[in-house]
């Protein structure tokens, strides 16, 4: 395996991520990152911070087994290291969410909860999680990316997966809010 190649396909990707959302968030209205352009869809803002808290907490996990930690084997798995805990983001944010939610399972109701308008924050913690992330991409070699960092699942999971798992997830939820963002609703004065 070429660790560096790998390396680089990857960060080209999430960098990708961060451009993207960085350019869905900026100039938005808080009216435009709150709004759900139907009764059960995600906003922008919902899409954000989802997105972003996968990231964070799966990098978290990952760069904890690779300093030594051993992989969860259960779900009641606590995570350290995330920077939405450990550097203050859930008290900035003060969503109406448990601690440790990423917005995994959530269903309508839940992102109706959801009342975070500001772009910058928005931004800010991504641009936190991407800084950690590229740390944490940097550091790996070919054995890194071998690593299995998650029993909880058959096969058990490697670095190599979880990482170009959670690129998928970004990017997926990166193009729902621009999608939302394109439907104009600024202009269209819908709001």
């Amino acid at each position: 395996m070429d660790a560096e190649l790998v390396r680089d396909v990857l960060i080209d990707g999430f960098e990708r991520v961060r451009e993207d959302l960085h350019a869905v968030l900026a100039g938005a209205s808080p009216a435009t990152v709150l709004h759900r352009p139907a009764a059960g869809a995600n906003s922008i803002g919902w899409l954000a911070w989802h997105l972003t808290r996968i990231q964070d907490d799966h990098l978290a996990g990952l760069a904890a087994v690779l300093g030594g930690e051993e992989p969860p084997s259960d779900w009641g798995h606590e995570r350290r290291g995330q920077l939405w805990l450990d550097a203050g983001w859930r008290e900035r944010f003060a969503l109406p969410y448990p601690d440790e939610d990423t917005g995994y399972g959530h269903g309508a109701d839940d992102v109706a909860r959801f009342g975070v308008g500001d772009p910058a924050l928005l931004d800010g913690y991504h641009a936190a999680v991407h800084e950690r992330t590229l740390e944490v991409l940097r550091s790996l070699d070919a054995d890194g990316y071998r690593t299995v960092v998650d029993l909880r699942f058959g096969p058990p999971v490697t670095a190599a997966v979880r990482l170009v798992s959670v690129l998928n997830d970004t990017a997926q939820h990166v193009g729902q809010a621009a999608y939302v963002k394109g439907l104009g609703l600024d202009r269209l004065d819908l709001l």
